[in-house]
């Protein structure tokens, strides 16, 4: 049993170090606004945290009949201490893409912000008192 779990213990490391590269290559197609790219690579990830998901329910009753047995073994602890160090970076780099994200999106509405103020003044017209009004129409619509 102690085998099943050191084994399951390895390849959840190994996926986790799998999922914190996909983050990292994540957070440079963020920035390249490369969108076909990054979705392939959000479906790879997916998948990633699927196998994560799995493997941690397996492991987990595994690991839950040792401790019931209060005969966990140093090697099972050192495992699950390097999966849980590996787990903390994987959530720091989510958080990094998450707000590399939200900077994206602010940068897209203040530019649909910036495009309307131009597309406003260009509407704009004086009346005779020489006060700035709204034109009603559109460029080049008359009528």
């Amino acid at each position: 049993m102690s085998q099943n779990l050191l084994s399951g213990l390895q390849q959840q490391i190994a996926n986790l170090e799998h999922l914190a590269l996909l983050l990292e290559q994540e957070l440079h197609l963020i920035s390249s606004r490369d969108a076909e790219a990054l979705m392939n690579l959000l479906r790879e990830k997916e998948q990633t945290l699927d196998t994560i998901q799995q493997s941690d329910m397996s492991i987990s009753k595994q690991y839950q009949s040792l401790v019931n047995e209060s005969s966990v073994p140093d090697d099972v602890s050192e495992l699950i201490a390097t999966a849980k160090k590996l787990l903390e970076e994987c959530k720091y780099r989510t958080s990094v893409n998450q707000k590399a994200v939200e900077q994206g999106q602010l940068r897209l509405t203040h530019l649909r912000n910036l495009m309307l103020e131009v597309r406003a003044k260009e509407s704009l017209t004086y009346d005779k008192s020489g006060k700035p009004k709204g034109s009603g129409l559109g460029r080049g619509v008359s009528a």
